[in-house]
């Protein structure tokens, strides 16, 4: 008896194919169970029982829809049991909200869910740590261990309060991190209502905390010359690696991870993946003479990479330069500073356009649509500006 009533249950009208690609709307698979599927694509089972002897306020029978998780993680047979198992509480007069044993995932299980399904989307592996290390170092150890469908706005002060006017940055980033754990957790069925980080907002909860900007110390472009020819005086790799930077005006991160097959000495090039740059997109950079007359002497290394560090086939440490500059006494100096010295140059000295200035410094300038139009990297425009910078330098 028993079996034949739990073998009808577990048969309906959907199958797995269906699941997985009916489109947006709520589809039927027989007593009581359905799969929602979103406009987003989102897929979820909610279940509609009827409690026996329960009325609602109106006086009418209790019917009530209950989640049983997305459709990605919850097969169509578990779903179809959870569903009997479900009904047959609600046939008793039991109310499944209060009875049902649900298999809710923790914070940080979910948190780490979350990561690995978006890694192919990160920028880099750094970037992708650090979105893991931020939920890590600061929500963890207070709500990693409860379950995603528990956490209200009481548990997620719990981890902002602490640092939100001490490491506002900090705490805006964990805030969004907080939030989307917590959308996922919706959208697979383990959570219901109003996400807690946005009622946290909306609801002012936290003090305004006012932005200081901070801008990266910069050397006067007037004196660039003259400290650069003390830095050509230098035969550390760390001087070399300077001296480039100071020359093409690119970040540092740019210069020091540099790999030779970027470099085209002929088309006198070099040519930055999209991967390592801040844009996101590739970025041409021109190569004069000065540049070229600081890596044509460091191929007879044959490393990896062009500025090579302390480690064979490893590049300089990024402090590498900003320690160069305290031991020539600058230290009111960083090296970010001196596309700052570049901008106010081209400004102030070359009297070049604004966009020939940004597109020279991988700036995206205007809005989409404009940049759209605009898909020129003005690179022969920008070679004869960077050349202008490099005589006025040498």
């Amino acid at each position: 008896m028993f079996c034949g009533i739990h073998v009808s249950a577990l048969s309906g009208k959907l199958t797995k194919k269906l699941v997985e690609n009916l489109g947006p709307g709520r589809h039927g698979d027989g007593s009581g169970l359905y799969l929602v599927v979103d406009p987003s694509g989102a897929r979820r089972w909610i279940v509609r029982v009827t409690v026996k002897g329960q009325k609602n306020r109106k006086g009418a029978p209790l019917r009530t829809d209950f989640g049983l998780g997305g459709a990605d993680v919850v097969t169509l047979n578990q779903a179809r049991e959870r569903a009997l198992e479900y009904r047959r509480m609600a046939k008793a007069g039991l109310n499944p909200r209060f009875n049902a044993q649900r298999e809710v995932p923790t914070f940080e299980e979910l948190s780490r869910q979350v990561h690995i399904d978006r890694l192919p989307t990160w920028k880099n592996a750094k970037h992708g740590q650090q979105w893991l290390n931020t939920l890590r170092d600061y929500a963890f150890s207070k709500i990693g261990r409860m379950p995603v469908d528990s956490i209200g706005q009481p548990e997620v002060l719990m981890c902002l309060s602490p640092i939100w006017t001490e490491k506002h940055e900090t705490a805006k980033r964990l805030s969004q991190r907080i939030k989307t754990v917590l959308d996922v957790a919706k959208s697979k069925g383990f959570r219901s209502g109003e996400n807690p980080v946005t009622a946290i907002r909306e609801g002012k909860v936290l003090p305004t905390v006012k932005a200081k900007v901070q801008h990266h110390d910069a050397m006067p472009w007037q004196e660039v010359p003259a400290f650069y020819a003390e830095l050509q005086a230098r035969s550390a790799m760390a001087a070399k690696a300077l001296q480039f930077t100071i020359l093409t005006a690119c970040r540092t991160s740019e210069v020091l991870e540099m790999k030779w097959p970027e470099v085209d000495v002929d088309a006198r090039l070099w040519t930055i993946p999209a991967e390592r740059m801040k844009s996101g997109k590739v970025h041409r950079v021109p190569l004069t003479d000065e540049m070229l007359g600081i890596l044509e002497p460091l191929r007879a290394l044959a490393s990896d990479y062009v500025f090579e560090g302390q480690k064979r086939h490893q590049p300089l440490s990024n402090m590498s330069m900003l320690m160069l500059l305290r031991r020539m006494r600058q230290d009111g100096v960083t090296v970010h500073g001196f596309r700052s010295s570049f901008r106010d140059w081209v400004a102030e000295a070359a009297n070049a356009p604004r966009e020939l200035a940004e597109a020279a410094l991988a700036h995206q300038v205007g809005s989409d649509v404009e940049r759209a139009y605009a898909r020129s990297d003005l690179l022969e425009r920008r070679r004869e500006l960077i050349e202008r910078w490099c005589r006025f330098i040498c």
